[in-house]
């Protein structure tokens, strides 16, 4: 049974049975390496060194369990300790009465490359984690960089598994693979490989028809690096009958939605078979037409705390936003826009794993606010907010391979967002952010 079902079949049989409690510590992991949400007893232990106690906020682990109130979060050194009804006494507490605790977003579909940081910013090391401290102002505290790092970005990921850190952790995958040749392909893809890729990215795409696409003999040559290094593919689609193709060629995530044509039975059936994630990445299409005009969310209060004037500059040009207006190509994927996510619905009613992901860091995709945009779209395209909830926790960590995060379980990492508003009511109760954690460590947002 693939990882991502058996998470979802863990978290309903949560639902149904309720919260346990007064249980010894139980894990339900399986043969194919699930891990849901483990229960600990009621009452934490005995305080130790580090402990900390977020108390009197409603708690949605991310596992798919019911809300839990009048319990704290206990953290210590990084990670989570469990969630509890009672405190021994000298329990250091965090006072969080009437906030919403929710684990931090995981975007599945990002990209990180200095571009982000303040223009101020002069080191390399320090515009990645401009861009990543950016992504986790907004309450992103995982992103997978899906092609464009450079080197000094695998510096900054190396440093991910340190309980100090204080902005958004990274995997990545080097330089995206479209090669037109299969040597090309193979060249690029080894030279990922060996310098410490997390994945490899494959583009099959032929821009609306202004490009050629990467031909099938150099998608197998680097598929087979891949397959030979032991990492995970993740594919840049547009068709559909190219999707159908990846996957049945061994793709390991589908990242970006089918936007050619309505999805058919055969493509959720074969989504489902593979046990593969769809990304859909609906913020990508909207950031090729939206500036035709001036946008309404450059006057969204929740944008301008963390937009970067620079590019709000750039993209208001009158002579930029005049050849937006006048291009067939935004105009075609403007459509595509309500394809995919007339699409989203019909693979997410099928049961087909929904990652979320949005492809922000280029030019004019805001980092942060976009993948608020996203849980926006998703919405619109007929998601529920606890849907969409998941999907940017426990499945986007399960469908990216990072089991350390996605969850508020025992031993895994403290990241986690406060929200003054209940975002299983409206999702964009999410733009309601009060504090960001990651690792435990409360992160300046200013």
């Amino acid at each position: 049974m693939p990882r991502i079902q058996v998470l979802v079949i863990a978290a309903m049989v949560l639902v149904a049975c309720g919260d346990a409690e007064n249980t010894t510590p139980v894990s339900t992991e399986s043969e194919a390496g699930a891990q849901p949400r483990i229960i600990t007893p009621d009452i934490a232990p005995p305080p130790a060194e580090g402990y900390v106690a977020y108390s009197g906020a409603s708690i949605w682990d991310g596992s798919g369990a019911p809300v839990q109130t009048g319990k704290s979060l206990v953290v210590q050194n990084g990670r989570v300790v469990g969630i509890f009804s009672a405190l021994p006494e000298g329990t250091e507490t965090i006072d969080l009465q009437g906030k919403w605790i929710v684990p931090g977003f995981v975007n599945a579909h990002g990209h990180v490359s200095g571009r982000w940081a303040k223009d101020s910013v002069t080191n390399s090391l320090d515009r990645i984690r401009g861009d990543l401290s950016l992504y986790a102002r907004y309450g992103v505290t995982s992103v997978v960089s899906l092609g464009g790092a450079g080197g000094e970005a695998f510096e900054v990921r190396n440093a991910h598994e340190n309980a100090d850190l204080k902005h958004a952790r990274v995997r990545l995958a080097g330089e995206v693979v479209a090669g037109n040749a299969p040597e090309e392909a193979t060249a690029i893809a080894k030279a990922n490989v060996r310098i410490g890729a997390d994945w490899i990215k494959l583009r099959v795409d032929d821009n609306l028809g202004n490009g050629t696409k990467m031909p099938w003999d150099a998608i197998a040559a680097a598929m087979t690096v891949a397959d030979n290094a032991g990492l995970p593919v993740a594919t840049h689609i547009f068709y559909m009958d190219d999707a159908l193709r990846l996957l049945d060629m061994g793709t390991d995530l589908i990242a970006h939605s089918v936007r050619d044509q309505k999805v058919t039975a055969a493509f959720t059936d074969a989504m489902l078979e593979s046990g593969i994630c769809y990304v859909p990445t609906l913020t990508r299409e909207v950031s090729t037409f939206v500036y035709e005009s001036r946008p309404d969310f450059f006057d969204d209060p929740f944008f301008l705390e963390g937009a970067k004037q620079s590019e709000i500059e750039r993209v208001s040009d009158p002579a930029f936003m005049a050849g937006v207006a006048s291009s067939p190509t935004a105009a075609g994927y403007k459509l595509a826009l309500q394809q995919a996510k007339e699409n989203l619905k019909i693979v997410a009613d099928a049961g087909v794993p929904i990652a979320f992901g949005t492809d922000t860091g280029p030019g004019g995709r805001f980092l942060g606010y976009f993948e608020h945009m996203e849980f926006d779209l998703m919405a619109d395209s007929g998601l529920t907010p606890e849907q969409i909830l998941l999907s940017a926790t426990s499945v986007a960590a399960d469908c990216v391979d990072l089991d350390d995060v996605g969850i508020l379980a025992a031993g895994r990492w403290a990241d986690f967002v406060v929200l003054d508003e209940n975002p299983l009511e409206d999702i964009q109760a999410t733009h309601s952010i009060n504090k960001v954690f990651v690792a435990g460590n409360e992160l300046n947002r200013d």
